[in-house]
């Protein structure tokens, strides 16, 4: 429904937490490291806050400031990404300042449909992360900036939810299941991660067909780049019980530092991510684990499609 507030308080909530939100974030700050643990060397994780305070002439929350010390620039889950304020990718800011200008226009015209003001209005709505689905996650910049409640906000349809606690209190209990909200994906993770933004490089290797059954070539590829972590995946065998028919499954090769997709969703291939210098060391594993998987190796390119490995 365009311009929703969702009636009935905010969605998620509990009540059984006291104390003020301030010391409720600092307790649960050390709850999201042990769910979600941080890498150990974040990016673009350390900064002058108080330059990033004095751009946006407020003070910002001292949970957010501890998140982004702790996690640094990445993504939670491949959809949440908290607006890290510091290194060449600084959104905090420039979103900011574009945000009164986007939405003006459409508030003008739909004033109904727009419950909350927006910065640098006066307790107005400041992003401090944003999802791949175009989502917002927001402050409402009332009082102490360690009383600011989150709310999320579906720019498409016009749909707000308010909750009345942090940003990473949200995030802890929206990750852990404990807090839903109609405007992002009903199902969590089971083992939630943080996948920091790195440079990588990409490849996509197509593979011949085999007579091993996906889940057992599928088990090869990761005992070959163990220890492995799931980060996904995705099947229609459900509904044609055919488990090759299209199958995608996303994990990351932690000890490597690889991010890999095998599937046969968009034809038979690994898709595998890594750093810089991997190039050679990446070679070598997957081509000896699509041997044992029973495949042959038949291109390898980037993402652009260019020839590599050859």
């Amino acid at each position: 429904m365009p311009g929703e507030a969702f009636p009935g308080g905010p969605p998620g909530r509990t009540s059984d937490r006291g104390g003020s939100l301030h010391s409720r974030a600092m307790t649960t700050i050390d709850e999201l490291v042990r769910l979600v643990p941080p890498p150990t060397e974040p990016v673009d994780a350390r900064g002058d806050w108080s330059e990033v305070e004095a751009a946006l002439g407020l003070e910002l929350p001292a949970d957010f400031k501890t998140l982004v010390e702790r996690y640094g620039r990445g993504q939670f889950v491949d959809l949440i990404t908290p607006l890290t304020p510091f290194g060449a990718h600084d959104l905090l800011i420039q979103r900011a300042q574009q945000l009164l200008g986007r939405e003006r226009s459409f508030r003008e015209k739909y004033p109904d449909e727009c419950p909350y003001p927006f910065y640098p209005e006066p307790g107005g709505l400041l992003e401090w992360a944003g999802t791949d689905n175009g989502d917002s996650l927001c402050w409402l910049t009332e009082g102490e900036p360690d009383s600011w409640r989150v709310v999320v906000w579906n720019p498409r349809s016009v749909a707000y939810d308010a909750h009345d606690i942090g940003a990473v209190e949200f995030l802890h209990g929206w990750l852990s299941g404990r807090i839903t909200t109609p405007i992002l994906p009903g199902e969590v993770e089971a083992s939630p991660w943080f996948e920091p933004f790195l440079e990588r490089e990409h490849v996509y290797i197509r593979l011949s067909e085999s007579e091993s059954p996906y889940h057992e070539r599928l088990r090869i590829l990761r005992d070959a780049l163990a220890p492995t972590a799931d980060r996904g995946s995705y099947s229609d065998e459900d509904d044609h019980g055919d488990e090759d028919d299209a199958r995608q499954d996303h994990f990351a090769a932690t000890d490597l530092g690889w991010l890999l997709t095998y599937e046969t969703v968009y034809g038979h291939q690994i898709r595998v991510a890594f750093p810089p210098g991997d190039g050679e060391r990446a070679r070598v594993a997957l081509f000896d684990a699509a041997r044992r998987m029973g495949c042959q190796v038949l291109s390898t390119t980037t993402r652009l499609g260019e020839p590599v490995w050859t």
